[in-house]
């Protein structure tokens, strides 16, 4: 689809000029022509949240790989609520592939996959999307009516609402709310979210060639006898197939440590967080501390890591893995701290045998997978690549 710039009136100061792959609205009358441009206004609208202060696109922003770029006081670790003190628990998981997920399930093998959120605690984006709007800490708006009076007060939305929707969605708040998250979730359902046009796509196509480091990283990725990166973060069948999302969607404890800064602050110091078992589907503690796993598209440029953000770059990330397969001292040492690993925050329930099916890596392994893991970034994100 083409690429269009178009001017929106309601949106906050980040969104009034947009680049997206959806028709353009006529500058002067503003239709909006389909729901995905619906969902693209309502996806910028910051009017939507208590204080007028906050939308999706703020803890999710197009600019940089729909994560949230914002300091926030912990280092982009979690994000900051509408209210300008609150700050969450979890970092805000890319909102890049998210429509890939499949719906929160039990596989044939008896295993939980896909949802929303690193929990799945809910089933579809449509689901995702209406939570942030009344969760306290987040958008902060009171309830469902609350969030319709405030659509109403845009004579756009009230028109699209109508043509989508029919003469009555606004006399049901719940019907009307549900139009709102399922226009969001069109929205999140476009290509703009999901290009496939990154330096490891284009390889497939043979439009780019890989240097020696990328492709010695892509061997030991897709190698079985060397990694275990694939158990979690392969979905296809073939390794190097189109349409890799670099995800299973499953559920794993990797002995993730507790972001002792975040809870400092937060005020969370003694709770836990139990990951699947607080999906209230789940109540086997054999899922407790697991999470779902992301995706590595635009990995490189979505830092910091881990649900609660805890590393602050990539490398650290492969060197966390690389410690349960070496048996070298300086592999037992976090670079970003000095000090040893600290423990896991939920132990127990970690797939020990999994973790230690590689083998232990050299430094030139570890940048080589760090270098193909850069080739998964969206074209329009690789500016955004470190060195």
């Amino acid at each position: 689809m083409k690429i269009r710039t178009f001017f929106l009136s309601g949106l906050s100061t980040a969104a009034l000029v947009f680049t997206s792959y959806l028709p353009a609205a006529d500058a002067t009358r503003a239709d909006i022509e389909s729901i995905e441009q619906l969902g693209q206004m309502l996806y910028f609208d910051a009017n939507l949240s208590l204080n007028r202060s906050q939308s999706c696109a703020t803890c999710h922003e197009p600019s940089f790989g729909f994560i949230d770029n914002r300091d926030n006081g912990v280092d982009s670790a979690v994000s900051l609520g509408d209210d300008g003190k609150s700050l969450g628990d979890r970092n805000a998981p890319t909102l890049s592939y998210a429509s890939f997920s499949p719906s929160f399930h039990i596989n044939n093998e008896g295993e939980f996959v896909g949802g929303q959120f690193l929990d799945g605690r809910e089933v579809d984006l449509a689901e995702q999307a209406g939570k942030p709007f009344l969760n306290p800490i987040e958008m902060a708006m009171p309830d469902k009516a609350a969030v319709v009076e405030r659509l109403k007060e845009n004579k756009q939305y009230i028109t699209a609402f109508i043509r989508f929707y029919g003469e009555d969605i606004f006399n049901q708040p719940a019907k009307a709310y549900n139009a709102m998250t399922n226009s969001i979730a069109a929205f999140e359902n476009s290509d703009f979210f999901s290009p496939f046009d990154s330096k490891y796509d284009r390889h497939l196509r043979g439009e780019y060639t890989m240097t020696t480091e990328e492709d010695l990283g892509m061997t030991l990725f897709f190698s079985e006898k060397s990694t275990n990166c694939t158990l979690c973060h392969q979905l296809k069948k073939s390794p190097a197939a189109e349409g890799e999302t670099f995800t299973s969607y499953d559920y794993d404890n990797i002995g993730v440590p507790v972001n002792i800064r975040v809870r400092k602050l937060n005020g969370l110091e003694s709770t836990i967080d139990h990951g699947l078992l607080q999906n209230p589907a789940v109540t086997d503690k054999q899922h407790d501390g697991k999470f779902k796993t992301s995706t590595l598209r635009n990995v490189a440029v979505t830092g910091p890591y881990m649900h609660n953000g805890v590393f602050r770059g990539l490398r650290t990330v492969v060197l966390f893995y690389d410690k349960y397969n070496s048996r070298s001292a300086r592999r037992q040492i976090n670079p970003e701290t000095g000090k040893t690993w600290a423990k896991p925050e939920v132990d127990g329930t970690l797939p020990i045998e999994e973790l230690e099916t590689g083998r232990a890596l050299k430094d030139e392994e570890i940048d080589a997978l760090v270098a193909f893991m850069k080739t998964l970034t969206d074209a329009r994100f690789e500016h955004l690549l470190q060195p």
